[in-house]
C-alpha cells in the first residue's frame, strides 16, 4: 500500500482516537503489563514487505512498515550529514542504532548522492539483523547486533538514534552509553519530550493499518535529555520532527525533536 505522509496524519492522528500514546504510569513494568510489544514475527514481516518495495523500486520510501510515493526528506537532518560529510572529506560512516530494515538509509541516500563514500551499519534486534543481512545488504548498508561489532569491523563517525531512546525503559543509561563510546557526532531525531519538569511513561497503542501492537514509552523533560550530553558533546542545533505533529497529553503539549550534538575535543 502507498500513501502520502498527509493522508496518514489527516486521516489517523486527528479524526480517530483509536491510537496514540495513552496514561500516566507510575514505572515502566506497570505499563508493559498492558502491551503486546515490538518484538513478534508478524512486526518483521511488513517491514520486510515495505522494504522490500522500496529497495526493488516500487516505492520511494519507507517508514514504520508503511510504503509512500514520494520521498519526505527531513531537511534538517539531511543537512547534518551533509555537514558531516563536508568536514570528513566527502565520507559519511553511521551507525544507525535502532534503524529497522533500513528506513532512514533509503530515505536519505538520494539525498546524499553527492557524498563520495557512505557506510551505514544497522543495530537491531536479532531478528531484524537476520533478516536484514539475508534480503537487505548491500556495499553500503550492513546489519550487527551490537555497536561493539560495528567498532570491530568499521571506524564510523557518527551515532544515530532516530525514534529509539523513549522506547527504552532506562533511557538515560542509553545515552551515558552511547556517550562513553566517544562518537565524534550523534545525531538524535524524532524523540519524544513533553512540558513540564518531569518526563511521563506512557503506552503506545500503533494505528492498526500499520500493525498491531503496544509498548511503553517515554515522554521525556528536554532540559535532562540536552544536559545528559553536556559533559562530553556540544549541542550545535536542534530542530522539530517533520513527521511527528505536536498534541497534548492532560493539557500539557507533547512532541518530537532532533539534536546535532558534536564531542568536545580538549
Amino acid at each position: 500500500m502507498i500513501i502520502s505522509f498527509k493522508k496518514v496524519c489527516n486521516f489517523f492522528f486527528y479524526r480517530y482516537k483509536l491510537h496514540g500514546w495513552f496514561g500516566n504510569y507510575a514505572t515502566w513494568h506497570e505499563a508493559q503489563k498492558q502491551c503486546t510489544g515490538y518484538n513478534t514475527t508478524s512486526i518483521l514481516k511488513k517491514v520486510k514487505k515495505a522494504i522490500l518495495k522500496v529497495k526493488n523500486g516500487e516505492a520511494a520510501y519507507e517508514r514504520d512498515s508503511v510504503t509512500f510515493d514520494t520521498i519526505e526528506y527531513s531537511e534538517p537532518l539531511l543537512n547534518i550529514f551533509k555537514r558531516i560529510a563536508k568536514e570528513n572529506k566527502d565520507v559519511l560512516s553511521i551507525v544507525d542504532f535502532g534503524g529497522s530494515l533500513g528506513s532512514s538509509y533509503f530515505q536519505n541516500k538520494r539525498g546524499l548522492n553527492d557524498v563520495k563514500e557512505i557506510e551505514w551499519s544497522i543495530v537491531e534486534q536479532k531478528h531484524f539483523v537476520d533478516c536484514g543481512k539475508q534480503y537487505i545488504e548491500n556495499e553500503e548498508l550492513k546489519f550487527y547486533y551490537t555497536i561493539e561489532e560495528v567498532l570491530q569491523n568499521t571506524k564510523p563517525q557518527v551515532l544515530l538514534l532516530s525514534s529509539v531512546i523513549q522506547y527504552f525503559e532506562k533511557p538515560y543509561d542509553l545515552i551515558e552509553k552511547c556517550v562513553s563510546y566517544n562518537f565524534d557526532y550523534i545525531i538524535i531525531d524524532r524523540t519524544a519530550f513533553i512540558e513540564g519538569d518531569k518526563g511521563r511513561i506512557t503506552v503506545q497503542v500503533v494505528p492498526k493499518f500499520i500493525y498491531k501492537a503496544s509498548y511503553p514509552a517515554w515522554f521525556l523533560n528536554e532540559q535532562k535529555f540536552v544536559d545528559a550530553f553536556k559533559m562530553k558533546y556540544r549541542l550545535i542545533n536542534d530542530f522539530d520532527s517533520k513527521f511527528d505533529p505536536r498534541e497534548q497529553l492532560d493539557g500539557l503539549w507533547a512532541y518530537r525533536k532532533g539534536f546535532f550534538f558534536k564531542k568536545i575535543v580538549k
